[in-house]
């Protein structure tokens, strides 16, 4: 009874549009409120305890170097570089899109900040080379679902710490499907190019000259994953300690050796950094007492029993489970859904036979392609609010990528050694 009240109140908060946080914290005190074997200070325990947590500070120092790079001039480096080896390519600026969002993946962690970042900066240019807004909205808004599973992906930490699964190795196994994601995109950028005509014309060759200077610019940025991953495999610092580093090696670079951060800009981002870390760490707190009663009423073990009972291969499970989490992606913010979720689907991994840093990169992309679609798709109204293209319109464009996408996801479910080549090796 009390299970089925907190399920129907939740459902009740989402389709009147609740901020999530809040909808999950109202539905699990209605759950304290039908049951006699709690007080209602247990709830605010467990989500006090969902957030005490060493790793979890891992997020927050991760957010804080992504806003930070932000102010260094990065941006604008990193961007200089993705032009200078996408020029000799069909479909020039898009190409940047492309490969910008894949580097870029590797400073931020955030795939709603890069798609933010690049709908002011490249859809403009991209209309006024005769792309569609549409098509380069859908194109920026696709491009962006690289950024969570390029370390150090704020997702990867997240299904990480609730799964009780290795960051570095989720780092590791993130790169591979990462830049396979990177080259699919490029691949229908190439041939859409090519068919309606853009930037197809000859272009200026680039000079070794060229390369090296703006190889120059980006590359203290590009060593930044290097040197956390290398870092956390060997056991130079942890991946919360990573956090720490990426940190202070972006004040370094804002400050010192780029020397266009200033002072104001420094308080600005670490403001910024203060709003955004607090509205993931209210969800984190709110959906670890939820999926602390899940836990309780053991309905991660009714739906192993359920699944098992019912599906025998592992490939139809990653098959029913891209189903179902890109119905849940259309509805539920991902962060929400990876810790409600993840402890659901760790108890499956086990009866199945399949690693937890295998399925965590199938798991966030599946997720991050329901956030291009509608009715609640955050992407997809991030950027369409941004470049002022309308949701139909977006929707009519994004069939092509969703296909690309999804297959991608397959492929990933399907052959584990796209992601767990690097892990095994390295690790």
């Amino acid at each position: 009874m009390a299970l089925t009240a907190m399920l129907v109140v939740l459902l009740i908060l989402f389709l009147i549009n609740v901020p999530i946080a809040f909808a999950l914290i109202v539905s699990t005190s209605v759950y304290f409120f039908f049951t006699d074997s709690f007080v209602m200070a247990v709830l605010v325990q467990r989500m006090i305890g969902g957030i005490e947590s060493i790793p979890l500070l891992a997020i927050v120092f991760f957010i804080t170097a992504g806003i930070l790079m932000n102010y260094t001039g990065i941006t604008a480096r990193m961007l200089k570089f993705a032009e200078i080896i996408t020029r000799p390519l069909p479909g020039g600026l898009a190409q940047v899109n492309v490969v910008l969002s894949t580097l870029m993946g590797g400073l931020s962690g955030s795939n709603i900040a890069d798609a933010a970042m690049q709908s002011k900066v490249l859809v403009p240019e991209m209309v006024k080379k005769g792309y569609s807004k549409s098509f380069s909205t859908v194109l920026t808004a696709a491009t962006s679902l690289i950024t969570p599973i390029i370390p150090p992906g704020i997702a990867l930490i997240m299904y990480g710490y609730v799964g009780n699964v290795s960051i570095g190795k989720l780092f590791l196994a993130g790169i591979l499907p990462g830049v396979a994601l990177c080259l699919s995109l490029m691949v229908y950028v190439y041939f859409y190019a090519k068919k309606h005509n853009l930037e197809t014309g000859e272009k200026e060759k680039i000079t070794l000259k060229e390369f090296m200077a703006s190889f120059k610019d980006a590359i203290l940025a590009l060593l930044l994953p290097i040197i956390i991953i290398g870092g956390i495999r060997f056991g130079i610092f942890s991946a919360t300690e990573a956090g720490a580093i990426a940190v202070l090696y972006a004040l370094v670079l804002g400050l010192v050796i780029y020397r266009e951060m200033s002072i104001k800009q420094l308080i600005r981002a670490l403001i910024e950094t203060v709003h955004t870390a607090a509205s993931i760490l209210i969800i984190i707190g709110a959906g670890s007492a939820f999926a602390w009663i899940l836990t309780l009423e053991q309905v991660p073990q009714k739906m192993t029993a359920f699944m098992v009972g019912n599906i025998s291969s592992p490939l139809l499970f990653f098959i029913v489970v891209l189903v179902f989490l890109l119905i849940v992606g259309m509805f539920i913010e991902g962060n929400v859904s990876i810790i409600i979720l993840t402890p659901l689907f760790i108890p499956m991994l086990i009866q199945y036979g399949v690693d937890p840093v295998h399925f965590g990169i199938f798991f966030i992309i599946c997720l991050s392609i329901g956030t291009l679609t509608p009715p609640l798709g955050t992407i997809m109204f991030t950027t369409c609010s941004i470049t002022g293209t309308k949701i139909e319109d977006f929707i009519k464009e994004s069939w092509p990528f969703l296909i690309i996408l999804i297959l991608a996801a397959l492929l990933i479910g399907f052959i584990p050694q796209i992601t767990m080549w690097l892990p095994s090796i390295l690790f």
